[in-house]
């Protein structure tokens, strides 16, 4: 399924590619021109849109696409959180409404029920290492057919590492992907989360696989060493 985004912060663009990459195809554009010439010209089975944004503010590229016939769904994304900006967004078509800082469950949950509402259908999608397993749909991980337990910051810590294997990952950039940047906690809470995920992977023999860079950060390695 293809989904576009449409937001000109570039780091929140990237933030939710990478959030929605094990869902979608994903294409993205940074202006509201930009966006609604992609969203006209091409076919997506939804449509991530902000609101504040140069050229063309996400109302009137919104209004555009319903007025030239394009009915794909679109899920409208502002800081602004009032009543008003909600009625006027789904005065002009909107599927439905989220307001930033958002958590990323929250997102993924509302665009798959934006789609199933739309008639489409996720498919189930499961990341591999090794003969570990994660299910995303559900949250779940098992390693040779045994379920391993996770609680949700240690199971997206461990999808993280999976989809950046064999590259270091700081604990700022971990803490900015799964904590967010306007989190009130510091970056020590991904050494804590780490620590426990390393446990719960022992009684499997996969806590080796994720290095410790000492004062830098973290890689999931196929080596069998660990710093």
């Amino acid at each position: 399924m293809k989904l576009l985004i449409i937001e000109d912060d570039r780091y929140l663009s990237d933030t939710i590619r990478e959030t929605t990459g094990n869902m979608f195809d994903v294409e993205q554009a940074f202006d509201g021109e930009e966006g609604l010439f992609l969203a006209q010209q091409n076919i997506f089975d939804i449509i991530i849109l902000d609101i504040m944004m140069p050229y063309m503010n996400g109302y009137e590229v919104l209004q555009e696409l319903r007025k030239s016939g394009v009915m794909t769904p679109v899920v409208m994304l502002t800081a602004k959180d009032g009543i008003d900006d909600k009625i006027q967004g789904f005065k002009v078509g909107a599927d439905d409404y989220i307001v930033k800082p958002f958590h990323r469950e929250e997102l993924l949950l509302r665009l798959e029920a934006v789609v199933r509402r739309a008639g489409g259908q996720l498919e189930e999608h499961t990341l591999s290492f090794k003969e570990l397993k994660l299910h995303l749909k559900n949250k779940t991980a098992s390693i040779g057919g045994e379920m391993v337990q996770l609680n949700g910051k240690q199971f997206d810590l461990l999808e993280y590492l999976i989809n950046n294997k064999n590259t270091i990952l700081t604990k700022e950039q971990i803490f900015d992907r799964i904590w967010g940047f306007e989190s009130d906690t510091s970056t020590t809470v991904v050494e804590v989360y780490a620590s426990k995920l390393r446990k719960n992977l022992k009684a499997f023999g996969y806590d080796h696989y994720i290095k410790t860079f000492r004062g830098l950060g973290y890689m999931l390695t196929d080596g069998e060493e660990n710093g």
